[in-house]
């Protein structure tokens, strides 16, 4: 299969409903929205349900999501970049709205989840981005990272882990999985994390309001993890976790070999991944920014506000941004 978008998919691309050109502020004057377009693409033999925001010529962020999310966590981040970057979120295989065909045979694996995000980045000729790594989208990313150090301007890590000491106790059945994964082991991941409860608690988990994180975001991912077949793509992916683990000295390597400008901006009570693997990130990169915030795992669920002003001074820091156009006056 082709690696080339497909064209009759992006004619097919829509705008999200509740996206608007122009919005009145508080005091009555105007400012922009730009609108978020749905769009599909052909990679990989993979069909990728992605979210595009921003002026094709602005610099990329390319926004990776986690277990057991999708894009659909970043559609209040979007349109806070998409007026000075050009903003892309795809859904990873086995997740949200991207499709794999049964014939292609799909590997579920984090190397065959990263092999099809190039793809898709080559398909859409992404040559530089700054890449935004939450949960399972830092092991895939930071294998893009490591394998074309090249491309990635500088890295924003949401509670996206890379070290040991990051790996917090909520790990403990899953760990137990990959020291013996039996039938037995892995049906009590199935019985304890993939049910609506327990993706709702990965949610709430140390949000001091639990009630003001929105539900349709774990009810969503609740809905979708329930699809034929996806439980069984969801326990294979916990097993080869064990493999992001045995790549973290890679990934150190890489972080102190090329030293990306990085910000670690990270749910400070989260279960999975605990503050001590932010900090860490400071001994391969000393110019590492990290700033913690009081909340847990999807912390952008409540703190979108807080993370995105955090990015854009980031970015605005490190020569991530647009060159500022010259004024035609010519005083």
């Amino acid at each position: 299969m082709s690696d080339t978008p497909s064209h009759t998919a992006a004619k097919r691309a829509t705008s999200t409903p509740d996206s608007h050109d122009l919005r009145p502020s508080a005091a009555g004057t105007q400012f922009s929205v730009p609108a978020t377009s749905l769009l599909r693409v052909e990679v990989d033999g993979v069909r990728v349900f992605y979210r595009a925001a921003g002026e094709v010529d602005a610099p990329v962020v390319l926004l990776l999501h986690g277990f057991p999310a999708s894009s659909f966590m970043f559609r209040e981040l979007i349109p806070r970049l998409a007026n000075e970057y050009r903003v892309i979120a795809p859904d990873l295989p086995g997740f949200g709205f991207t499709e794999v065909p049964s014939e292609r045979k799909y590997s579920y694996t984090f190397d065959g989840l990263a092999a099809t995000i190039d793809a898709f980045a080559r398909g859409l000729k992404l040559d530089r981005y700054a890449i935004y790594v939450f949960d399972y989208g830092a092991p895939t990313g930071f294998r893009l990272a490591a394998a074309h150090p090249e491309r990635v301007t500088a890295i924003v890590s949401q509670n996206g882990n890379a070290y040991e000491e990051g790996l917090g106790d909520a790990w403990g059945p899953i760990r137990r999985y990959w020291a013996s994964p039996t039938a037995e082991n892995r049906d009590v991941l199935r019985k304890n994390i993939l049910t609506f409860e327990g993706t709702r608690w990965q949610y709430t988990h140390g949000v001091a309001i639990p009630e003001s994180v929105p539900p349709e975001s774990y009810t969503l991912d609740t809905a979708l993890l329930e699809r034929p077949g996806n439980k069984e793509i969801q326990l294979d992916l916990f097993l080869d976790y064990a493999s992001n683990v045995k790549l973290y000295p890679k990934f150190q390597e890489y972080f102190r070999k090329s030293k990306p400008p990085l910000l670690a901006t990270w749910g400070k009570n989260d279960p999975f991944f605990v503050p001590a693997g932010a900090e860490a990130f400071r001994n391969d990169i000393p110019g590492a920014k990290v700033q913690f915030l009081d909340t847990g795992h999807f912390a952008l669920e409540t703190h979108v506000i807080e993370i995105a002003a955090a990015m854009k001074e980031f970015f605005e820091a490190n020569g991530v941004a647009r060159p500022r156009r010259e004024s035609a006056d010519p005083r």
